[in-house]
C-alpha cells in the first residue's frame, strides 16, 4: 500500500512538474499588460515605461502599461490579482502599498499573501522631502520647528492614505511629536502638483518622480529618507540625522506581481527578464540618473521581504490608530 501512495505521489508531481513546464513553454502566448495603478507621471509610470519596450522585445508579444489609478493603488492591484494566473497580467506598483494597506484598511478587496505571486522588487529609491518652494524652511528642524510652535497647520501631501508617503509623514509625525494632516492624491504626479501648487506644504515621495521638480526649482529639498547620504547629494542630510530620528528608513520599493497560481517557471521567467533588463548599461544608467538603485531579488526573497515590511509597518499604523473606513 505504501508503494501505491508513493508512486500516486510520484506521478502527481511529475504531472505538475510537466503542466508548469508545459505553460512556461507557452509563455507568453498573447499581448502582456502591465497594470500601473496610479496616475501617469508618478515613479512606478515612469519605470514601466522605461521596461515595457525591453521586455516587449525580449518576449516576442506586445507589451502595454495601463494606468488603473484610485483607492491608493488597490483598485489596479485587485485587477490583477483576480486576472488569470498565466503571467499575463502584472502590476508595477510601490510595493509599499501592499505591505501597508492591510494594516490600515480592514476591506482590502484582495489578500496580499494568498492572491498575488511576488516577481522581484525591481528598484528602490528614498523618499525626499520636499516642500513648496515658497516656504520659509531650509532645514528639516526649521520644519519641526514651524510645526511645533504652529500644530496642525502644516499639511503634507500624499498617493493616498496607507501608502507609503502617507506612512513616511505618519511615522516622522511620530518619531517628532508633531501634527499635521494629509492630503491624499490620485498619485505621485498628483501629490506633487499639489505641493507645486500651493495645496499642499510638503510631500515624502520617491526620487524618481520628485527629482525633476527639485533640479527645476519647483521644489525645495530637505533631506533624504535613505540610511546614509547619497553620493549623488552628498550635501543633502538624511532624514535619521537632520531630525534626530535615528533608524528612519523609508522609500520606493517598486515591485513586479502577478496572480497568485501562476506557474513557477512563468514566474521566473519574467524575474529573469526583468533582471536582464535592469542591467543593460542604458537602464541602469537611467534608474541611476531617477535615483533609484536597482534590486531585482528572487520571488521568495520578495515575498520574505513582504512579510517583514508588512508586520514593521503593523506597528506603526496600530500606535497611529489608522484605519479606513
Amino acid at each position: 500500500m505504501k508503494k501505491l501512495f508513493a508512486l500516486a505521489a510520484g506521478l502527481i508531481c511529475s504531472a505538475v512538474l510537466v503542466a508548469g513546464d508545459a505553460a512556461a513553454q507557452a509563455f507568453p502566448s498573447k499581448t502582456i499588460r502591465i497594470i500601473v495603478p496610479f496616475a501617469p507621471g508618478g515613479t512606478s509610470d515612469v519605470l514601466a515605461r522605461t521596461f515595457a519596450p525591453r521586455l516587449q522585445e525580449a518576449l516576442g508579444q506586445t507589451v502595454v502599461v495601463e494606468n488603473r489609478p484610485g483607492a491608493s493603488g488597490n483598485i489596479g492591484a485587485d485587477i490583477v490579482a483576480k486576472s488569470a494566473p498565466d503571467g499575463h497580467t502584472l502590476v508595477l506598483m510601490d510595493v509599499g502599498n501592499l505591505v501597508i494597506s492591510p494594516s490600515v484598511n480592514p476591506k482590502m478587496p484582495f489578500d496580499i499573501i494568498k492572491d498575488f505571486a511576488p516577481v522581484t522588487i525591481i528598484a528602490y529609491s528614498p523618499h525626499m522631502l520636499v516642500v513648496n518652494a515658497e516656504l520659509p524652511f531650509n532645514t528639516t528642524r526649521d520644519l519641526i520647528a514651524y510645526a511645533k510652535a504652529n500644530p496642525g497647520k502644516l499639511n503634507y501631501a500624499t498617493t493616498g492614505q496607507g501608502s507609503a508617503p502617507h506612512l513616511a509623514g505618519v511615522l516622522f509625525a511620530q518619531g517628532t511629536g508633531i501634527t499635521w494632516e494629509d492630503i491624499p492624491g490620485k498619485g505621485g504626479a498628483d501629490s506633487i502638483l499639489h505641493v507645486i501648487s500651493g495645496q499642499a506644504d510638503l510631500l515624502f515621495n520617491g526620487m524618481v518622480a520628485t527629482q525633476p521638480h527639485v533640479k527645476s526649482g519647483k521644489l525645495k529639498l530637505l533631506a533624504m529618507s535613505s540610511e546614509k547620504r547619497l553620493a549623488s547629494l552628498p550635501d543633502t542630510p538624511t532624514v535619521a540625522e537632520s531630525a534626530g530620528l535615528p533608524g528612519f528608513v523609508t522609500g520606493s520599493y517598486q515591485g513586479v506581481l502577478v496572480a497568485a497560481g501562476t506557474p513557477k517557471p512563468v514566474v521566473a521567467r519574467l524575474q529573469s527578464e526583468f533582471a536582464k533588463i535592469a542591467a543593460v548599461p542604458e537602464v541602469r544608467e537611467r534608474l541611476q540618473a531617477l535615483g533609484a538603485e536597482a534590486v531585482l531579488n528572487s520571488p521568495e526573497a520578495f515575498a520574505d521581504w513582504m512579510k517583514v515590511e508588512s508586520a514593521k509597518w503593523a506597528v506603526v499604523v496600530k500606535r497611529a490608530n489608522l484605519k479606513l473606513e
